[in-house]
């Protein structure tokens, strides 16, 4: 599972280092945090409705479209999905 993510992540970093024309990542990037928030928002608003009333094929789409929003948000911070890893760590450690 983390394997995609770290790859999904990298391909991120990589939009993020050498921006590509046209690249939905780069427009995000473009547009700023607060750009970036607010589709969060809106992605996990999306995955309440599909929840709700969609059916699980929905609530897999909308929930890939928010873990990429978040993964950028991860990104644009200089932060990684290792900084989630270790925080999960810390608070399941016996």
């Amino acid at each position: 599972m983390t394997e995609i993510l770290n790859q999904v992540f990298a391909i991120i970093e990589d939009r993020k280092a050498n921006p590509k024309q046209g690249s939905y990542t780069n427009r995000l990037f473009d547009e700023g945090e607060d750009e970036i928030v607010k589709k969060i928002g809106e992605e996990a608003i999306e995955v309440i409705l599909a929840a709700k009333s969609q059916g699980d094929t929905r609530v897999i789409s909308e929930l890939a479209d928010l873990v990429y929003h978040c993964l950028v948000l991860l990104s644009y911070r200089g932060l990684s999905p290792d900084d989630i890893y270790q925080e999960l760590d810390r608070r399941h450690r016996p």
